[in-house]
């Protein structure tokens, strides 16, 4: 088997869809493995996405899980390892990027790599250091009430400086926007001041291509997907819609949704005002000891029949502040996505075999719900969220499965997402 081309490490299941997705259009056949594999990969790919659910761990946690699934990539024979973290740059000043970046850099022997979560096709743009969404900076964009990982400082070199004992520095605009050549001066320019990981400023895809061949010889890239469409070219690889074809899909269709972010209460309420049948879970009445999950799976059953259905913990930053004051943040946040990972069980189980599941961590417990160890990565829906065809340990049975970042999607994405597949 050919020696693999590129081996990433994603800190989120829904974030390691959204690379996978971006190397496939760019023309990679990608497996996502979902944790490490205990095995030797047995699949004819050029690159092969790990999913951890690392971001908001104890940062020591968060390092060993990283190191172990760079250990397999690397006994894959990986030629190029990426480090994938959210384009909102999800992290507190204790991590956990820039503590797992330092220490894959210290485990490659690596003495210099970069840093953008610069995603332009879903608003993400890194400008002068600062990170924009969208038309406004990041800490006015609604991720400074983020329940986890409240994002409240927009100067990534600064965010990310407090995390890291190397020192940071900023390739800008006006660098990247004269090329791969200027780029790889300039991180020569770092290097002799001393810098080991540098901001990269992007607000266009154009920018990214011309990022993409001076990272080439880079033993370790970290960003969010946008460097992604920049790199399969590196390996003379070019777009081609062999690499995102699945199984034909059938079977009952559903979407739980457990993100809080603003672009998820756009898509619940949209489905909702589109006649959707949708059910909101209460986080207290789970607290009280309220079997939820079975009273959802009940109010599904006769409705998933007929017509796509939504399960919800969705609500916006005052009610999830009001409920994590009575609970906890922890324990609110652990406690919905376990029941909205025993609801996506318990749908499949009744026959649901297209299932969108919106929010990170959502989607990392109801992936280990289902017992998903690996999907094939599918066509696109919205940019950075694919459609995913897996096999489940529901008596095996396969599932097209979407993994929806919590602020990635139109407004649509609920209803469009079905008719991808068609």
């Amino acid at each position: 088997m050919a020696k693999l081309l590129l081996g990433c490490i994603a800190d989120d299941f829904t974030g390691a869809t959204d690379l996978a997705n971006n190397l496939v259009r760019a023309g990679m056949r990608v497996v996502q493995a979902i944790g490490v594999p205990a095995t030797p990969l047995d699949a004819e790919v050029d690159a092969v996405v790990v999913a951890l659910k690392s971001r908001t761990i104890a940062p020591a946690e968060a390092i060993a899980q990283s190191l172990a699934a760079l250990r397999w990539l690397q006994a894959q024979g990986a030629q190029q390892i990426y480090f994938k973290y959210c384009s909102t740059f999800d992290s507190t000043p204790q991590g956990n990027i820039g503590p797992v970046t330092e220490a894959l850099m210290e485990a490659l022997k690596c003495d210099f790599t970069i840093a953008t979560p610069a995603f332009p096709d879903n608003k993400r743009t890194v400008f002068k250091g600062y990170l924009f969404a969208g038309e406004v900076l990041l800490n006015e964009s609604g991720m400074q009430n983020h329940p986890l990982t409240p994002m409240t400082d927009p100067n990534l070199v600064r965010v990310l400086q407090a995390q890291c004992t190397r020192k940071v520095g900023l390739i800008d605009h006006t660098v990247v926007a004269r090329g791969a050549a200027a780029i790889t001066e300039r991180i020569e320019q770092l290097q002799g001041e001393g810098v080991s990981i540098a901001i990269v400023d992007a607000v266009s895809n154009d920018d990214l291509l011309r990022l993409g061949p001076a990272l080439a010889k880079m033993p370790l890239v970290t960003a969010g997907s946008g460097v992604a469409i920049g790199l399969p070219a590196n390996f003379g690889l070019a777009p081609s819609s062999q690499a995102s074809a699945l199984p034909a899909a059938g079977g009952l269709r559903a979407v739980v949704s457990g993100s809080c972010s603003l672009a998820t209460n756009r898509q619940v309420l949209d489905f909702i005002q589109r006649g959707g049948a949708a059910l909101a879970v209460d986080p207290l009445r789970i607290a009280a000891g309220v079997d939820v999950a079975a009273e959802a799976l009940a109010w599904a059953a006769p409705l998933v029949e007929k017509q796509p259905v939504l399960v919800y913990s969705t609500a916006e930053a005052g009610a999830v502040k009001s409920v994590q004051g009575k609970l906890g943040v922890e324990e609110a946040g652990a406690m919905v996505e376990r029941t909205i990972a025993a609801i996506a069980r318990g749908l499949v189980e009744r026959g649901v075999r297209q299932l969108v599941v919106a929010g990170g961590e959502t989607s990392g417990a109801c992936v280990q719900a289902l017992g998903i160890a690996q999907m094939q990565i599918g066509p696109q829906i919205d940019p950075g969220v694919p459609w995913c065809h897996a096999r489940t340990d529901v008596e095996g049975l396969p599932v097209h499965i979407a993994l929806k970042s919590g602020n990635f999607g139109g407004d649509d994405f609920f209803t469009k997402a079905f008719t991808v597949l068609g």
